[in-house]
């Protein structure tokens, strides 16, 4: 296949909102789901575990095509993969809203997660050419924009819909959003001249090994907490398949002269650091994502809605913040951004260690906004130097491997976190429930008052008694909880510390050392 026509002047700032478009819509989904899961088991007539399969299974396919974004794009071409994409998805996601059925439903999400696995790669390789690189550092803010406020949005969202119209309409909604981005890139987006189809075989080995070690991990991430993890059978099995396969591929890919994905990419140091960082923010991010919504429902009692408009504080700071960084960042080296971003991220998680029950609203929104401008601190300078030596002939390979350990490094963190919150739970709560006796004086006494209010109001001293004990254990229940947040909040800010080193590896971008061409 020859070189393709050179490519038609396009205003950057076009093409940044043809693919802004498919990268907001394809983030969103990965959480504008998660409030509507009860609500699509009881329609479907399976139960919640049942249901959540409709999460795993997006995941799984999302996790294996990501990696594969940049050899598909050179071998069929990356405007043909972006429009298949992005129709794909659209598609998808009407047919998921009509599923009569949960395997129905969860064969329309396989789909829609395998489209919406070449989403993000292939539109950040495409912003990251389409501007120079002294521009880079603006072009990532707009791009970050969708990939830090979408999961914020996605719950608040997918509450309101579910609550005021159906479960069905969290599907409905990409309809608009995705036409809009199919017309966009149509007309706006071109394969660059040195995307051209290899006559090379193709890596059947190494397409498989990934599907299957891929695939078997996030599986693993996902439903291991839920299922005791090695205490389940079919864990291990699938911890063993995931581990032999993701070392198979490596080695494969490693000797292959044809590979699927190009692994060699990593002997760059800056890309690697930044891939080890950027897989570390996805850890903390989504594991803190979870956290708090759950804190403020089961702790502080605030509906599902409530819980999701008080998580966004986070999204202002980012929205506010993302500018601000893409503008400035061509006159700072991006490291010592990033260096910002980390201690304001770590700093924002401690605070959040010091709540207590008697939290309010503006205890949670000053943290949460500084989050997010310390985010904002993160993503675009940590894109724009972790790409800076990649040849623009890698750069489809290097982003689907970026994006990918963020989303895995996402699944780790959310799978960390709740297992840790579930096993500091059971610490606290034997901690404190040591000293809840019948041979303690304060016990007793506070057990006894409780019991005489109970008798009070008409309770006779039997039912008055039993519902002292229950009373007393839930307060127990409570705090032990709070405790367990506290202390993985606190691991959370420690983790964000611990990655600073990382940037004495990344070198000084190029493109940063003389004056920005951005007046």
């Amino acid at each position: 296949m020859q070189p393709s026509s050179p490519q038609p002047q396009v205003n950057p700032w076009i093409v940044a909102v043809a693919v802004m478009f498919a990268t907001f819509m394809e983030v969103l989904d990965t959480t504008v789901v998660n409030v509507s899961l009860p609500h699509i088991a009881g329609s479907l007539s399976v139960s919640v575990d049942e249901a959540a399969w409709a999460l795993t299974s997006y995941l799984v396919a999302n996790a294996v095509v990501l990696p594969m974004t940049g050899w598909i794009a050179n071998y069929f071409g990356r405007k043909r993969t972006l429009l298949a994409a992005v129709f794909g998805f659209t598609a998808a996601s009407f047919l998921c809203g009509l599923a009569p059925s949960l395997g129905v439903l969860i064969i329309f999400r396989i789909v829609q997660g395998a489209t919406g696995g070449a989403l993000q790669p292939l539109s950040q390789a495409v912003m990251l050419e389409a501007f120079p690189p002294q521009d880079r550092g603006k072009a990532m803010a707009f791009w970050g924009l969708g990939i830090v406020v979408a999961p914020m949005l996605g719950p608040v969202l997918g509450g309101w819909l579910t609550d005021n119209y159906s479960w069905r309409w969290v599907f409905y909604i990409n309809l608009p959003v995705g036409l809009a981005s199919v017309i966009m890139t149509r007309l706006f987006i071109f394969d660059p001249p040195y995307i051209r189809r290899s006559n090379a075989g193709i890596d059947y080995w190494g397409i498989g090994m990934l599907a299957v070690g891929v695939g078997a991990l996030q599986v693993v991430l996902d439903k291991g907490q839920e299922e005791d993890w090695f205490a389940s059978n079919w864990i291990v099995v699938l911890a063993v398949v995931a581990a032999a396969g993701i070392a198979l591929f490596i080695f494969h890919e490693l000797k292959t002269p044809n590979p699927v994905v190009q692994l060699r990419v990593f002997k760059q140091r800056t890309y690697a650091a930044g891939v080890f960082l950027m897989t570390m923010v996805g850890f903390v991010l989504y594991g803190s994502l979870l956290l708090l919504p759950v804190f403020l429902q089961t702790l502080l009692g605030y509906p599902a809605l409530s819980a999701g408009m008080a998580m966004a504080p986070r999204g202002l700071g980012s929205f506010l913040m993302m500018p601000v960084v893409g503008t400035v960042l061509g006159k700072f080296d991006p490291r010592k951004v990033l260096a910002v971003g980390l201690v304001g991220a770590s700093w924002t998680l401690y605070q959040l260690s010091k709540l207590s029950l008697d939290a309010g609203y503006w205890d949670i929104f000053w943290p949460q906004f500084v989050q997010g401008a310390s985010l904002a601190m993160l993503f675009v300078p940590l894109t724009t130097a972790t790409m800076d030596p990649i040849r623009k002939e890698e750069m489809g390979n290097a982003t689907s491997m970026f994006n990918l350990m963020r989303n895995l490094g996402g699944s780790f963190g959310i799978a960390a976190a709740t297992t840790y919150l579930y096993r500091r739970q059971q610490y606290h709560t034997h901690l404190l429930g040591a000293d809840v006796t019948p041979f303690s004086p304060q016990a007793r006494l506070y057990l006894n008052g409780i019991q005489s209010n109970l008798m009070a109001h008409g309770a006779d001293p039997s039912t008055a008694l039993h519902r002292a004990y229950g009373t007393v254990w839930g307060l127990v229940q409570r705090q032990a909880s709070m405790l367990a947040f506290v202390d993985t909040f606190l691991l959370m800010a420690v983790i964000f510390l611990t990655v600073l080193p990382l940037l004495l590896i990344m070198k000084r971008p190029k493109h940063h050392e003389g004056p920005p061409a951005m007046h």
